[in-house]
């Protein structure tokens, strides 16, 4: 019997490509508009509260602060009001937080009469450096147009311009491009109608918490708050769009903080609706003029939609929609399994190359990380099909899963230091160990000496670069036992950001490097992003 079964699992993995490559139907076409109907259904509205400057400010370049630079407060904000701009030319002002929305504001004419149009330069940042590092010239990367500099021609007083393009900031620099020299003006007002759907906080820190503890929490929440408009967004200055692996960090840090579990849900609906007509989840998706998605396939975040679904279930016990949803679970599993030989081995030459993204840090093999990741995504569907009655549909995902495990041990455990080495080079990685604990292929002992192993300074171990990553480090940490040592861990990780001025926790972190880039210019950098958002989870799950 057991025979028969392994015969027709290693069939199911050898002809599943073929399936895949000779579906010319959408697998979902019957189920698309009724889910994007749903998810439009479940748009929330959006809170607004209009925020005005708290202080004028004055650059200082300082090496010990965070990439260089750091404001000094010099007066109250009202203090512009009443000055004539010409006699500065140039103003910073710190609105105290960090803020998303459209930005407004109006002049007003304080000496003779307006005989030409004023010209203004509006540079909004996140920090202190974005607001004082020369964008210009601009070397190839991201798109320009991803920095915040607007520059508006003000042609009549005394009536509020609003700029059209929604921002993400705590600091803004005006500066003054072009005007008569017979006529001075003053700004009048200005504000940000900041925007999140977030609502109140339903769980906060017990009192008597450790004040860097309350700090990290505070910092986290924010993060995940300015991320919640109308979907979960990855970032508000930068992408601005909902992506799937942020997506499930979110779920987890929502439970903890605002449980708005219907946005969770609405963006779950959004990615099922916008699978390609293979039924694959892609990694992100754009909200308008109409849901839809890019053209590349990342196989790691398609691999959590079983898990952000999972975890939707138990924080609702909504099984109608676990239910609708189960097949889009499914699918992505399908998908995952046409990637693996007759051995359980996944071809990292398959010439379908999905983007394997686990981390930003340069260099880095994901051979094991991605072996670890299907078997994750395995125990998770496995989860989730027993809770709905479903598992005769999976029953042989339990072999397909022994394959896997037997063919990484086999060929990247290290038995003499107890890690496993990833890929042709044996490449020692932080995140190898971390993605191996996470899918149960070792525990106990065996993890915490791998994991002490990689965490022990060594330049042969290669490190993550993002608080993405340092997510799953932490959570591996808790998963085999290493409590206090997660603890530290998530303290001097995310609460040395705290140290550095984060007001929210940023896409990219390096304690040794505060100019760590995957752009190769950290004015790109978005310093408010959703995956770095999970300290509130791991607060209230394991601080206790």
């Amino acid at each position: 019997m057991n025979k028969i079964i392994i015969l027709l699992t290693t069939l199911f993995i050898s002809v599943s490509f073929q399936t895949f490559a000779s579906t010319q139907n959408d697998v979902f076409a019957n189920d698309r508009a009724k889910w994007l109907e749903i998810a439009e259904n479940l748009k929330p509205e959006l809170k607004y509260e209009k925020i005005r400057p708290l202080h004028i400010v004055k650059a200082q370049k300082d090496k010990n602060a965070f990439q260089g630079w750091k404001f000094n407060i010099v007066d109250k904000a009202d203090k512009i009001y009443t000055k004539g701009f010409k006699t500065m030319w140039s103003v910073s002002l710190d609105f105290g937080n960090h803020y998303t929305g459209y930005f407004s504001f109006k002049t007003k004419i304080i000496s003779k009469v307006m005989d030409s149009p004023i010209r203004l330069k509006f540079t909004f940042a996140e920090l202190p450096a974005e607001l004082n590092t020369p964008f210009d010239p601009y070397k190839p990367g991201l798109s320009r147009a991803w920095l915040q500099d607007e520059i508006i021609t003000v042609t009549e007083q005394d009536k509020y311009i609003t700029i059209p393009r929604r921002l993400s900031f705590r600091y803004v620099k005006i500066e003054l491009l072009g005007v008569s020299g017979y006529f001075d003006f003053a700004i009048d007002d200005m504000y940000i109608n900041a925007q999140t759907s977030a609502g109140d906080l339903k769980v906060s820190v017990p009192e008597n918490s450790p004040q860097i503890i309350k700090d990290i929490n505070k910092v986290a929440s924010n993060t995940l708050k300015e991320c919640m408009q109308t979907v979960f967004e990855d970032g508000p200055k930068r992408d601005q769009r909902l992506w799937l692996g942020d997506l499930y960090l979110q779920a987890l840090a929502n439970r903890y903080s605002y449980q708005n579990f219907d946005l969770v849900k609405r963006c779950l609906y959004l990615f099922a609706g916008t699978t390609t007509k293979e039924g694959l989840t892609m990694p992100c998706c754009f909200e308008r003029p109409k849901p839809h998605t890019q053209d590349h396939f990342l196989l790691p975040y398609s691999l959590l939609f079983s898990s952000t679904l999972l975890e939707y279930l138990n924080d609702t016990n909504d099984y109608q929609t676990a239910n609708d949803l189960w097949k889009v679970a499914k699918r992505q599993m399908e998908n995952a399994f046409s990637y693996l030989d007759e051995n359980g081995a996944y071809n990292m030459q398959d010439k379908r190359r999905p983007w394997l993204f686990f981390d930003w840090r340069k260099n880095l093999d994901v051979t094991v990380s991605i072996h670890c990741a299907i078997i994750f995504a395995i125990n998770q569907t496995t989860e989730l099909a027993k809770k709905i009655g479903k598992e005769n549909e999976i029953s042989h995902y339990k072999a397909i899963k022994e394959k896997i495990k037997t063919n990484i041990i086999n060929n990247y455990f290290d038995k003499q230091n107890g890690v496993f080495v990833s890929g042709k080079n044996k490449q020692i990685s932080q995140l190898s160990q971390a993605w191996a604990i996470i899918a149960e292929v070792m525990s106990g002992d065996e993890a915490k000496r791998a994991m002490k192993y990689v965490l022990t300074p060594n330049q042969n171990v290669v490190k993550v670069g993002t608080p993405y990553a340092n997510h799953y480090i932490a959570e591996a940490m808790f998963k085999c036992g290493m409590n206090t040592e997660a603890k530290e861990y998530v303290v001097s990780y995310w609460g040395g950001m705290v140290k550095k001025g984060a007001d929210t926790f940023w896409e990219a972190y390096d304690p040794n490097d505060d100019f760590i880039s995957p752009y190769r210019f950290h004015p790109q950098n978005s310093a408010c992003h959703a995956w770095s958002c999970t300290p509130v989870y791991f607060i209230h799950k394991y601080f206790k």
